[in-house]
């Protein structure tokens, strides 16, 4: 069994400036409290005191035995009261206080603690080091694992809940690569993230799964999961234009209008020309989409094809190929038009997901980064607001009112 009382372990700012009187005697008189808790406990399960020779019984006390626990307040080792109870057949039992359950080594809050700080961004060693002054060095990498992994019953329950009573309206798909150990060698894998907005605009994380690239196949069993768990057909779905995500949606809801990424088609656009011709084409990219008014937009897409057929033809091609889907947004109120054009809500949690991640190499195992992802949110380490323009998500969307001529 592994030994947690580090006693050796090198504690930071020795120095008499360092110390505190109040937190040395606040954390002296813990295990006193603690030890009253569970004396109190006990004589409510005998129905008597300690000292009392009256009265029915219910059991008798037969000493104490040494236990050591770990809270915020640091370690302690108390000493904590046995008896024996009697049971209606007459036979007797060992009591098991429920102040301290068994095997439980350290408190519900300092396992959140420890969770926490690996949540935000640091390795089981580091969170060992960086907490070995609150806890007494009476923690080792092992405590952080075992702590960091008791969030595993929420996370599979979360991917079983019934998702017919929220409501959703609007459906972002987009999915990220990230390194995981897989038969004792560093593979990537795509994890693809569905992240839904209410009708109220809240956004809401709806699934994650870890899974070998972005294919048909892949999105499809991610969005037939959604379906069998009761998400009806969403109002609008934005996406990042890959083909195999566009082909399972078209095979799954093929009336529901479907928007392009206007940052992933900028992009595309830039792949297919020079580089001297970037800032000249970024600049007449963001003059069309950023217009004010749908007849402005359209306007400046018939000019930038024109411009660009002459000037660099693949460029005017790429664009022309995502066709009506990179500006359904045309056709809802102009104050969602924001919301709408971008995957940027899951691409801001992809970067959040990455940037606590860049510590370690790569992760332990597959289901570890599809937990860890959703983690973050479950813990509060990274919040969701509304999407821009929630309040007219009532409005239903209009018909297609671009012309595609050029």
């Amino acid at each position: 069994m592994e030994e947690t009382t580090a006693t050796t372990e090198r504690q930071p700012f020795l120095s008499e400036g360092w110390f505190d009187p109040l937190e040395t005697a606040v954390r002296g008189r813990i295990r006193g409290f603690i030890e009253e808790m569970l004396e109190a406990e006990l004589n409510a399960a005998l129905q008597r005191g300690r000292y009392d020779r009256h009265g029915t019984t219910r059991g008798h006390r037969h000493g104490h035995r040494a236990r050591q626990l770990v809270g915020t307040f640091g370690p302690v080792t108390l000493s904590v009261p046995r008896a024996r109870l009697a049971g209606a057949d007459g036979r007797t039992s060992e009591w098991r206080n429920q102040t301290i359950p068994a095997y439980r080594r350290l408190t519900k809050r300092a396992e959140a603690l420890i969770a926490g700080a690996y949540l935000s961004g640091t390795n089981t060693r580091r969170v060992r080091r960086a907490l070995g002054a609150l806890f007494g060095g009476a923690i080792g990498k092992d405590v952080v694992s075992r702590a960091w992994h008791k969030v595993q019953t929420d996370w599979e329950a979360w991917q079983k809940r019934d998702l017919a009573g929220d409501n959703i309206v609007r459906l972002i798909l987009d999915g990220t690569v990230v390194r995981v150990r897989l038969d004792r060698k560093a593979t990537s894998l795509s994890v693809l993230v569905a992240l839904g907005v209410r009708r109220d605009g809240q956004k809401v994380l709806l699934a994650l799964r870890n899974m070998g690239g972005e294919s048909e196949a892949a999105w499809r069993a991610l969005l037939d999961d959604l379906v069998a768990r009761g998400l009806a057909a969403p109002e609008l779905v934005i996406v990042d234009g890959a083909s195999g995500l566009e082909k399972a949606i078209a095979a799954l809801w093929n009336d529901v209008p479907v928007q392009r990424c206007t940052v992933h088609k900028h992009r595309n656009l830039l792949a297919h020309a020079p580089k001297k011709l970037y800032d000249e084409i970024s600049a007449d990219y963001a003059d069309m989409i950023y217009a004010n008014t749908a007849q402005e937009v359209e306007a400046k897409r018939k000019a930038f094809l024109r411009k660009w057929r002459l000037r660099c033809r693949p460029v005017a091609d790429s664009l022309e190929e995502a066709g009506e889907k990179l500006f359904t947004f045309l056709r809802f109120p102009s104050d969602q038009w924001k919301s709408i054009r971008t995957t940027n809500a899951i691409e801001r949690l992809h970067e959040e997901f990455k940037r606590r991640i860049k510590t370690q190499c790569m992760l332990p195992c597959a289901d570890t980064a599809c937990m860890l992802f959703w983690a973050l949110l479950a813990s509060g380490q990274i919040t969701l607001r509304k999407v821009d323009g929630w309040r007219s998500l009532n409005v239903a969307p209009a018909e297609q009112i671009l012309d595609l001529v050029a």
